[in-house]
């Protein structure tokens, strides 16, 4: 269910399989090297690791706790007090981040004050968090469609299956991630416009947090889908071929605008009530700073 009509210039002509095969196809090279210029500009490691565990890197001193093996006994830190200390190291695992973006018709908009589609900033965004994932010697898949990638080649490879994943489905790509088995402290990353009925974005969430995961929603919009600068008659389509005509668009706006409110309010008390965070990039600004907001959302929860 969408929030409501968008302009006809976000409407493709042809909607078959294999045109949005051969579309992703033709997009994928650009957009491959938009998202590894993005990575290269974000810091490695999405997020944060830093507690006691197996590793070898210097963690902390803490009082020793009688029944604990003498081996763990630091010495020399013990001789320095009246106390014993153990040293310990920070935990080193790999984390796992799985990511997931809008494909559906409605992220085909852009009007003329940005330069990418919904779609394509979408796309770019989960290849380049996925390519620093795998940076920071973590591990990166695409939720519900490939196995968990540590190759440097992990753009390349989830590429390779999303065209491969348009060639063989006869339905468009979702609007929500379909369920997809992940496991306890994983991390997930959803990417899209999310015009959808809040409350089938509440269920993808709950099911999510059911399974002990937790990340961040980043919600992709263009400009006038904020700004709702229409005017005088007016014709808007939805990607079905649905048209409202308005004679004033403009009476339109204040409606709009506060129906667009409280969406936003629904999906981010929905996303901190699961354990996610929530937030909003706008696709004419850079993408490294939706990148910056996607990993501080990440490493917070």
């Amino acid at each position: 269910m969408a929030l409501g009509f968008q302009p006809r210039e976000s409407i493709r002509p042809d909607g078959s399989k294999k045109h949005a095969a051969v579309d992703l196809a033709r997009r994928l090279p650009g957009l491959i090297l938009s998202a590894r210029h993005a990575a290269a500009s974000v810091a490695a490691g999405l997020h944060g690791r830093r507690r006691a565990g197996m590793g070898e890197n210097f963690w902390q001193f803490r009082p020793f706790i009688s029944g604990e093996a003498a081996q763990n006994v630091d010495w020399r830190r013990s001789g320095r007090d009246d106390r014993l200390y153990v040293r310990e190291r920070e935990w080193e695992a790999a984390q796992v981040l799985w990511v997931w973006t809008d494909l559906s018709p409605s992220m085909n908009f852009r009007s003329h004050l940005a330069e990418d589609t919904k779609a394509d900033r979408a796309l770019v965004l989960a290849l380049a968090l996925a390519d620093a994932c795998v940076r920071g010697g973590e591990r990166a898949g695409w939720l519900g469609l490939t196995p968990l990638f540590s190759s440097a080649d992990v753009i390349e490879r989830l590429a390779l299956a999303l065209v491969t994943q348009a060639r063989r489905t006869d339905d468009a790509f979702p609007d929500l991630p379909p369920p997809a088995k992940v496991r306890p402290r994983e991390k997930v990353a959803l990417i899209g416009d999310f015009l959808v009925d809040s409350q089938e974005f509440d269920a993808t969430l709950a099911r999510l947090s059911a399974q002990g995961v937790s990340g961040c929603a980043l919600m992709v919009f263009d400009p006038v889908e904020e700004t709702f600068p229409f005017a005088g008659q007016t014709e808007f389509f939805d990607e079905s071929g649905a048209k409202l005509r308005a004679g004033r668009a403009e009476d339109f706006a204040a409606v709009y605008g506060q129906k667009l409110q409280n969406h936003r309010a629904a999906l981010a008390d929905s996303a901190r009530a699961r354990g996610f965070a929530f937030a909003l990039h706008a696709t004419d600004r850079p993408a490294t700073e939706a990148l910056l907001r996607l990993r501080n959302g990440l490493e917070a929860r």
